[in-house]
Protein backbone atom coordinates (compact mmCIF):
# COMPACT_ATOMS: atom_id res chain seq x y z
CA UNK A 1 0.00 0.00 0.00
CA UNK A 2 1.62 3.67 -1.31
CA UNK A 3 1.74 6.24 2.09
CA UNK A 4 -0.63 8.42 0.05
CA UNK A 5 -3.59 5.68 0.20
CA UNK A 6 -2.57 4.69 4.02
CA UNK A 7 -2.80 8.65 4.63
CA UNK A 8 -6.74 8.36 3.07
CA UNK A 9 -7.32 5.48 4.95
CA UNK A 10 -6.50 8.01 8.29
CA UNK A 11 -8.44 10.61 7.46
CA UNK A 12 -11.57 12.15 9.23
CA UNK A 13 -14.40 13.45 7.85
CA UNK A 14 -15.66 16.34 9.04
CA UNK A 15 -19.16 17.42 9.94
CA UNK A 16 -20.36 21.27 10.04
CA UNK A 17 -21.82 22.40 12.93
CA UNK A 18 -23.01 26.17 13.39
CA UNK A 19 -21.13 28.18 15.60
CA UNK A 20 -20.62 32.01 16.46
CA UNK A 21 -19.26 34.18 13.93
CA UNK A 22 -15.77 34.54 15.60
CA UNK A 23 -15.78 30.59 14.96
CA UNK A 24 -14.63 29.57 18.72
CA UNK A 25 -16.37 27.47 20.58
CA UNK A 26 -20.04 28.02 20.61
CA UNK A 27 -20.92 26.42 23.70
CA UNK A 28 -21.95 22.83 22.56
CA UNK A 29 -18.15 22.11 23.09
CA UNK A 30 -16.92 22.32 19.38
CA UNK A 31 -14.53 24.34 18.32
CA UNK A 32 -14.35 26.22 14.85
CA UNK A 33 -18.13 25.43 13.40
CA UNK A 34 -16.32 21.70 13.00
CA UNK A 35 -16.78 18.08 14.94
CA UNK A 36 -14.51 15.29 13.56
CA UNK A 37 -16.69 12.30 12.58
CA UNK A 38 -14.71 10.08 14.78
CA UNK A 39 -16.18 12.36 17.59
CA UNK A 40 -19.93 11.98 16.49
CA UNK A 41 -21.03 10.01 19.08
CA UNK A 42 -24.40 8.78 21.32
CA UNK A 43 -24.16 7.81 24.75
CA UNK A 44 -25.04 4.41 25.58
CA UNK A 45 -27.67 5.03 27.77
CA UNK A 46 -30.61 7.37 27.04
CA UNK A 47 -31.39 10.87 28.82
CA UNK A 48 -35.27 9.39 29.74
CA UNK A 49 -36.29 12.57 31.42
CA UNK A 50 -35.43 14.72 28.41
CA UNK A 51 -38.50 14.84 26.06
CA UNK A 52 -37.36 14.72 22.71
CA UNK A 53 -38.52 17.34 20.25
CA UNK A 54 -40.95 16.50 16.97
CA UNK A 55 -39.32 16.39 13.64
CA UNK A 56 -42.79 15.74 11.70
CA UNK A 57 -43.14 19.03 10.31
CA UNK A 58 -39.95 18.94 8.59
CA UNK A 59 -38.36 17.15 4.79
CA UNK A 60 -36.09 15.17 5.91
CA UNK A 61 -34.10 12.17 4.54
CA UNK A 62 -34.88 9.65 7.07
CA UNK A 63 -37.67 9.04 9.19
CA UNK A 64 -38.59 12.05 11.74
CA UNK A 65 -39.49 9.44 14.34
CA UNK A 66 -35.74 8.58 13.58
CA UNK A 67 -34.60 11.63 14.99
CA UNK A 68 -37.28 12.22 18.09
CA UNK A 69 -35.43 8.35 18.86
CA UNK A 70 -31.84 9.59 18.83
CA UNK A 71 -32.19 12.89 20.74
CA UNK A 72 -32.59 11.17 23.88
CA UNK A 73 -29.14 9.74 23.23
CA UNK A 74 -27.31 12.51 22.52
CA UNK A 75 -24.08 14.24 24.92
CA UNK A 76 -25.58 16.12 27.65
CA UNK A 77 -24.73 19.13 26.63
CA UNK A 78 -26.10 18.56 23.36
CA UNK A 79 -30.07 18.52 24.74
CA UNK A 80 -30.70 22.07 25.41
CA UNK A 81 -29.38 23.37 21.97
CA UNK A 82 -31.41 24.56 19.29
CA UNK A 83 -33.50 21.87 17.01
CA UNK A 84 -31.19 22.97 14.19
CA UNK A 85 -28.32 21.93 15.81
CA UNK A 86 -29.42 18.53 16.60
CA UNK A 87 -30.44 17.90 13.84
CA UNK A 88 -27.43 18.39 12.39
CA UNK A 89 -25.30 16.47 14.53
CA UNK A 90 -27.93 13.04 14.48
CA UNK A 91 -28.11 13.73 10.88
CA UNK A 92 -23.99 12.76 10.09
CA UNK A 93 -24.53 10.08 12.21
CA UNK A 94 -27.08 8.58 10.24
CA UNK A 95 -25.13 9.53 7.40
CA UNK A 96 -22.28 7.47 8.14
CA UNK A 97 -24.75 4.30 7.21
CA UNK A 98 -26.38 5.55 4.17
CA UNK A 99 -23.55 6.63 1.65
CA UNK A 100 -24.70 8.98 -1.70
CA UNK A 101 -25.64 5.90 -3.39
CA UNK A 102 -27.50 5.18 -0.66
CA UNK A 103 -29.36 8.25 -0.17
CA UNK A 104 -29.62 8.66 -4.28
CA UNK A 105 -31.77 4.81 -3.85
CA UNK A 106 -34.15 6.40 -0.98
CA UNK A 107 -35.08 9.60 -3.19
CA UNK A 108 -36.11 7.26 -6.08
CA UNK A 109 -37.88 4.82 -3.71
CA UNK A 110 -39.58 7.92 -2.08
CA UNK A 111 -40.50 9.03 -5.71
CA UNK A 112 -41.72 5.69 -6.38
CA UNK A 113 -43.79 4.92 -3.60
CA UNK A 114 -45.35 8.74 -3.97
CA UNK A 115 -46.37 7.23 -7.53
CA UNK A 116 -48.41 4.57 -6.32
CA UNK A 117 -50.10 6.28 -3.50
CA UNK A 118 -51.46 8.78 -6.44
CA UNK A 119 -52.83 6.28 -8.28
CA UNK A 120 -53.20 2.78 -6.34
CA UNK A 121 -57.00 2.86 -4.78
CA UNK A 122 -57.22 1.23 -1.67
CA UNK A 123 -59.92 -1.19 -1.56
CA UNK A 124 -59.99 -1.45 2.57
CA UNK A 125 -59.19 2.07 4.07
CA UNK A 126 -60.10 0.67 7.83
CA UNK A 127 -56.55 -0.96 7.52
CA UNK A 128 -54.65 1.97 6.83
CA UNK A 129 -55.17 3.10 10.12
CA UNK A 130 -54.79 1.33 13.64
CA UNK A 131 -57.47 0.02 15.24
CA UNK A 132 -56.39 -2.54 17.77
CA UNK A 133 -59.68 -3.78 18.96
CA UNK A 134 -60.72 -4.93 15.11
CA UNK A 135 -56.57 -6.13 14.90
CA UNK A 136 -55.64 -7.86 17.49
CA UNK A 137 -57.31 -11.35 19.96
CA UNK A 138 -58.15 -9.81 23.24
CA UNK A 139 -55.37 -11.58 25.04
CA UNK A 140 -52.62 -9.65 23.05
CA UNK A 141 -54.50 -6.63 23.53
CA UNK A 142 -54.69 -7.03 27.16
CA UNK A 143 -51.17 -7.53 27.44
CA UNK A 144 -50.01 -5.07 25.87
CA UNK A 145 -52.71 -2.71 27.59
CA UNK A 146 -51.16 -3.80 31.26
CA UNK A 147 -47.64 -3.43 29.64
CA UNK A 148 -46.16 -5.32 32.40
CA UNK A 149 -43.02 -8.17 31.70
CA UNK A 150 -45.71 -10.47 33.86
CA UNK A 151 -48.43 -9.62 31.07
CA UNK A 152 -46.44 -9.95 28.30
CA UNK A 153 -45.15 -13.30 29.69
CA UNK A 154 -48.58 -14.73 30.20
CA UNK A 155 -49.13 -14.92 26.48
CA UNK A 156 -46.00 -15.53 24.90
CA UNK A 157 -43.89 -19.10 24.69
CA UNK A 158 -40.31 -19.66 24.46
CA UNK A 159 -40.38 -21.77 21.76
CA UNK A 160 -36.80 -22.04 22.04
CA UNK A 161 -34.29 -19.99 23.20
CA UNK A 162 -34.88 -16.27 21.90
CA UNK A 163 -37.86 -17.49 19.40
CA UNK A 164 -41.18 -16.16 21.59
CA UNK A 165 -44.72 -17.09 19.67
CA UNK A 166 -48.11 -15.55 21.09
CA UNK A 167 -51.84 -15.52 19.33
CA UNK A 168 -52.11 -11.90 17.62
CA UNK A 169 -53.88 -11.32 14.77
CA UNK A 170 -58.14 -11.76 14.51
CA UNK A 171 -58.80 -13.81 11.25
CA UNK A 172 -60.86 -10.75 10.04
CA UNK A 173 -57.78 -8.62 9.88
CA UNK A 174 -56.00 -11.22 8.42
CA UNK A 175 -58.61 -11.75 5.39
CA UNK A 176 -58.88 -8.40 5.21
CA UNK A 177 -54.72 -7.59 4.58
CA UNK A 178 -55.30 -10.82 1.89
CA UNK A 179 -57.46 -9.09 0.13
CA UNK A 180 -55.99 -6.02 0.07
CA UNK A 181 -52.89 -7.08 -0.93
CA UNK A 182 -54.62 -9.25 -4.04
CA UNK A 183 -56.13 -6.02 -4.91
CA UNK A 184 -52.64 -4.35 -4.99
CA UNK A 185 -51.35 -7.08 -6.88
CA UNK A 186 -54.18 -7.06 -9.49
CA UNK A 187 -54.18 -3.65 -10.06
CA UNK A 188 -50.40 -3.62 -10.39
CA UNK A 189 -50.91 -6.73 -13.14
CA UNK A 190 -53.57 -4.34 -15.06
CA UNK A 191 -51.73 -1.40 -14.87
CA UNK A 192 -48.49 -2.98 -15.82
CA UNK A 193 -46.90 -1.03 -13.19
CA UNK A 194 -43.35 -2.34 -12.40
CA UNK A 195 -43.39 -2.97 -8.24
CA UNK A 196 -40.26 -3.70 -5.86
CA UNK A 197 -40.30 -7.27 -4.31
CA UNK A 198 -39.15 -7.35 -0.93
CA UNK A 199 -35.98 -8.56 -0.73
CA UNK A 200 -33.18 -10.08 -3.22
CA UNK A 201 -34.41 -13.90 -1.56
CA UNK A 202 -38.46 -13.08 -2.53
CA UNK A 203 -39.58 -12.94 -5.46
CA UNK A 204 -43.52 -13.11 -4.71
CA UNK A 205 -45.03 -10.80 -2.20
CA UNK A 206 -45.32 -7.00 -1.54
CA UNK A 207 -43.84 -4.38 0.33
CA UNK A 208 -47.16 -2.87 2.50
CA UNK A 209 -45.03 0.68 3.13
CA UNK A 210 -44.88 1.00 -0.32
CA UNK A 211 -49.20 1.46 -0.64
CA UNK A 212 -50.07 3.27 2.03
CA UNK A 213 -49.31 0.95 4.87
CA UNK A 214 -46.18 2.68 6.30
CA UNK A 215 -48.18 4.66 9.19
CA UNK A 216 -49.95 1.64 10.50
CA UNK A 217 -46.71 -0.22 10.68
CA UNK A 218 -45.16 1.89 11.99
CA UNK A 219 -48.00 2.09 15.18
CA UNK A 220 -47.48 -1.34 15.43
CA UNK A 221 -44.22 -1.28 15.88
CA UNK A 222 -43.82 2.24 18.64
CA UNK A 223 -47.09 1.08 20.42
CA UNK A 224 -47.02 -3.04 20.39
CA UNK A 225 -43.90 -4.33 19.49
CA UNK A 226 -41.42 -2.02 20.82
CA UNK A 227 -42.95 -2.90 24.08
CA UNK A 228 -42.44 -6.60 24.43
CA UNK A 229 -38.86 -6.35 22.60
CA UNK A 230 -37.73 -3.48 25.57
CA UNK A 231 -37.98 -6.58 27.64
CA UNK A 232 -37.42 -9.57 25.71
CA UNK A 233 -34.08 -8.26 23.68
CA UNK A 234 -32.59 -5.11 25.42
CA UNK A 235 -29.47 -6.36 24.54
CA UNK A 236 -29.75 -5.34 20.85
CA UNK A 237 -32.10 -2.02 21.46
CA UNK A 238 -35.36 -3.75 21.66
CA UNK A 239 -36.47 -0.30 23.11
CA UNK A 240 -35.08 2.17 20.82
CA UNK A 241 -36.88 0.72 17.43
CA UNK A 242 -37.37 3.59 15.77
CA UNK A 243 -37.81 2.18 11.82
CA UNK A 244 -39.13 -0.94 10.03
CA UNK A 245 -39.67 -2.79 6.54
CA UNK A 246 -42.99 -4.02 6.22
CA UNK A 247 -43.79 -6.60 3.78
CA UNK A 248 -45.80 -9.93 3.02
CA UNK A 249 -44.09 -13.14 1.68
CA UNK A 250 -45.98 -15.67 -0.85
CA UNK A 251 -45.25 -19.37 -0.82
CA UNK A 252 -46.57 -21.87 -2.94
CA UNK A 253 -45.90 -24.56 -5.61
CA UNK A 254 -46.54 -21.43 -7.89
CA UNK A 255 -44.77 -19.24 -6.09
CA UNK A 256 -41.25 -19.12 -4.08
CA UNK A 257 -41.53 -22.73 -2.40
CA UNK A 258 -39.10 -22.25 0.09
CA UNK A 259 -36.44 -19.63 1.60
CA UNK A 260 -32.60 -20.24 2.32
CA UNK A 261 -31.10 -20.32 5.54
CA UNK A 262 -30.12 -16.49 6.18
CA UNK A 263 -30.22 -13.99 8.69
CA UNK A 264 -32.43 -10.54 8.22
CA UNK A 265 -31.48 -6.85 8.33
CA UNK A 266 -32.88 -5.75 11.68
CA UNK A 267 -32.55 -5.70 15.61
CA UNK A 268 -36.35 -7.68 15.96
CA UNK A 269 -38.08 -9.66 13.52
CA UNK A 270 -41.70 -10.32 13.69
CA UNK A 271 -43.45 -13.05 11.47
CA UNK A 272 -47.13 -13.72 12.07
CA UNK A 273 -48.75 -15.87 9.25
CA UNK A 274 -52.03 -14.55 7.42
CA UNK A 275 -52.98 -18.02 5.82
CA UNK A 276 -54.54 -19.49 3.46
CA UNK A 277 -54.74 -23.41 2.82
CA UNK A 278 -50.99 -24.94 3.17
CA UNK A 279 -48.73 -27.93 4.31
CA UNK A 280 -45.55 -27.56 5.16
CA UNK A 281 -43.26 -24.28 4.96
CA UNK A 282 -41.84 -24.74 8.96
CA UNK A 283 -39.47 -22.10 9.57
CA UNK A 284 -36.26 -23.54 11.18
CA UNK A 285 -33.96 -21.86 13.27
CA UNK A 286 -30.41 -22.01 13.43
CA UNK A 287 -29.02 -20.06 16.52
CA UNK A 288 -28.30 -15.81 17.19
CA UNK A 289 -25.12 -14.93 15.58
CA UNK A 290 -22.88 -11.59 15.46
CA UNK A 291 -21.47 -10.19 11.71
CA UNK A 292 -18.27 -12.11 12.61
CA UNK A 293 -19.65 -15.50 13.53
CA UNK A 294 -22.44 -15.93 11.37
CA UNK A 295 -21.34 -18.73 8.94
CA UNK A 296 -20.31 -20.39 11.93
CA UNK A 297 -21.90 -24.45 13.31
CA UNK A 298 -24.87 -24.87 14.43
CA UNK A 299 -24.72 -26.51 18.03
CA UNK A 300 -28.02 -29.17 18.71
CA UNK A 301 -29.44 -27.21 20.96
CA UNK A 302 -30.02 -24.16 18.54
CA UNK A 303 -31.63 -26.47 16.34
CA UNK A 304 -35.62 -25.33 16.47
CA UNK A 305 -38.76 -26.31 13.59
CA UNK A 306 -42.00 -24.07 13.98
CA UNK A 307 -44.52 -24.54 12.24
CA UNK A 308 -46.87 -22.18 11.07
CA UNK A 309 -50.64 -21.45 11.94
CA UNK A 310 -52.82 -18.34 10.86
CA UNK A 311 -53.00 -15.14 13.36
CA UNK A 312 -49.85 -17.02 15.56
CA UNK A 313 -46.92 -14.60 15.65
CA UNK A 314 -43.03 -15.50 15.96
CA UNK A 315 -41.16 -12.90 17.38
CA UNK A 316 -36.86 -13.27 17.30
CA UNK A 317 -33.82 -11.08 16.63
CA UNK A 318 -33.30 -10.26 13.39
CA UNK A 319 -29.64 -11.91 13.81
CA UNK A 320 -31.30 -15.09 14.61
CA UNK A 321 -30.28 -17.58 11.48
CA UNK A 322 -32.92 -19.36 10.02
CA UNK A 323 -35.05 -20.86 6.74
CA UNK A 324 -38.74 -21.76 5.15
CA UNK A 325 -38.82 -25.41 4.54
CA UNK A 326 -40.30 -25.65 1.24
CA UNK A 327 -44.41 -25.64 0.89
CA UNK A 328 -45.55 -28.66 0.20
CA UNK A 329 -48.85 -28.06 -0.85
CA UNK A 330 -51.79 -24.47 -1.36
CA UNK A 331 -50.25 -21.53 -0.53
CA UNK A 332 -49.06 -19.69 2.61
CA UNK A 333 -49.08 -15.93 3.18
CA UNK A 334 -47.12 -14.19 6.15
CA UNK A 335 -46.94 -10.78 7.10
CA UNK A 336 -42.88 -9.90 7.88
CA UNK A 337 -41.86 -6.51 10.00
CA UNK A 338 -38.41 -6.18 10.25
CA UNK A 339 -37.98 -3.60 13.16
CA UNK A 340 -34.51 -1.62 13.32
CA UNK A 341 -33.08 0.68 15.95
CA UNK A 342 -30.60 3.23 14.76
CA UNK A 343 -29.26 3.65 18.02
CA UNK A 344 -28.36 0.00 18.63
CA UNK A 345 -26.19 0.22 15.28
CA UNK A 346 -24.22 3.56 16.08
CA UNK A 347 -23.60 2.27 19.62
CA UNK A 348 -22.56 -1.40 18.20
CA UNK A 349 -19.54 0.29 16.19
CA UNK A 350 -18.00 0.40 19.35
CA UNK A 351 -18.45 -2.94 20.89
CA UNK A 352 -15.93 -5.53 20.87
CA UNK A 353 -17.77 -8.56 21.35
CA UNK A 354 -21.25 -9.21 21.75
CA UNK A 355 -21.29 -12.12 23.82
CA UNK A 356 -24.84 -11.21 25.68
CA UNK A 357 -26.34 -12.38 22.81
CA UNK A 358 -24.43 -13.93 19.79
CA UNK A 359 -23.79 -17.95 20.28
CA UNK A 360 -20.77 -18.17 19.28
CA UNK A 361 -19.14 -15.37 20.94
CA UNK A 362 -21.06 -16.95 24.12
CA UNK A 363 -18.66 -20.40 23.70
CA UNK A 364 -15.53 -18.07 22.83
CA UNK A 365 -15.95 -16.37 26.00
CA UNK A 366 -16.31 -19.52 28.04
CA UNK A 367 -13.66 -21.33 26.47
CA UNK A 368 -11.41 -18.48 26.99
CA UNK A 369 -12.38 -18.57 30.67
CA UNK A 370 -11.95 -22.05 31.08
CA UNK A 371 -8.44 -22.44 29.78
CA UNK A 372 -7.88 -19.29 32.07
CA UNK A 373 -8.98 -21.45 34.90
CA UNK A 374 -6.74 -24.12 33.49
CA UNK A 375 -3.81 -22.59 33.44
CA UNK A 376 -4.28 -20.97 37.32
CA UNK A 377 -4.96 -24.41 38.39
CA UNK A 378 -1.74 -25.72 36.71
CA UNK A 379 0.40 -22.57 38.05
CA UNK A 380 -0.94 -23.57 41.43
CA UNK A 381 -0.21 -27.18 41.02
CA UNK A 382 3.25 -26.15 40.01
CA UNK A 383 4.10 -23.86 43.06
CA UNK A 384 2.77 -26.65 45.04
CA UNK A 385 4.84 -29.04 43.90
CA UNK A 386 7.90 -26.82 44.01
CA UNK A 387 7.15 -25.97 48.10
CA UNK A 388 6.49 -29.58 48.97
CA UNK A 389 10.04 -30.59 47.05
Amino acid sequence: MSQDASVDRRKRTQAPISGNADGNRNGNGYANGVVEDDELRLRLRPNENHKPESYADLQLDFSPLLFSSLEQYLPFNMLNLSRELKLQYMRHILLRYSPEGERTRVQRHREYKKMIMLNYPPLHKELYTMDAAKFFVPSFLKAINDNTEESFRSIMTESSPGVYTFEMLQPHFCELLLSEVDNFERWVHETKFRIMRPNTMNNYGAVLDDFGLETMLDKLMEDFICPISGVFFPEVGGSTLDSHHGFVVEYGMDRDVELGFHVDDSEVTLNVCLGEQFGGGDLFFRGVRCDKHVHSGTQSEEIFDYSHVPGRAVLHRGRHRHGARATTSGQRVNLLLWCRSSVFRELKKYKKEFSSWCGECQREKKERQRIAVGATKLELFKRLQKSTS
